[in-house]
């Protein structure tokens, strides 16, 4: 199974791409980990911010891999444990296929990406840093496996 992270935000600081990497690197073989980043749409001094979002999900929805699940991350969306996720995990590994997991830019995901999802994740009650979310989530996606491998708190 391929997990695609499908972010929002390019040139991220080299914390969140060294974040991100220990724990992709860290992924087996058979629960892979890619991360597809697209551009910020425009912002600034007299943008469309509808405009501008619209525009992140007409790239989000281009980078969908056909026939992937998809789940959006979203402050709105369903809180899970790490136990949920690992179960989660080995369910979607068991139905075969693919999943893509959206991750918004700062003004969160375009509606049509929300409406596509077939689950809402929710990271945290708080409003996190959309950098932050995709290294906590490739985070939890390791521990989630490291779950399934009867290691719930392997380092």
């Amino acid at each position: 199974m391929r997990i695609r992270l499908i972010c929002v935000g390019t040139k991220m600081p080299a914390w969140v791409e060294t974040g991100y990497q220990e724990y992709a690197k860290r992924m087996p073989p058979e629960m892979s980990l890619e991360l597809r980043e697209l551009p910020l749409g425009h912002r600034g001094k007299g943008a469309d911010l509808k405009r501008a979002i619209a525009s992140e999900g007409d790239a989000m929805l281009a980078a969908i891999g056909k026939g992937d699940r998809v789940i959006a991350l979203d402050v709105l969306g369903k809180p899970i444990s790490t136990e949920q996720l690992a179960s989660q995990l080995a369910d979607f590994q068991m139905e075969g296929g693919n999943l893509s997991l959206l991750i918004g830019g700062p003004d969160g995901l375009d509606p049509r990406c929300l409406a596509l999802a077939e689950r809402k994740w929710s990271l945290s009650k708080l409003t996190l840093p959309h950098p932050l979310v995709r290294v906590l989530l490739a985070e939890q996606l390791y521990r989630g496996w490291t779950v399934l491998q009867g290691h719930p708190y392997h380092k």
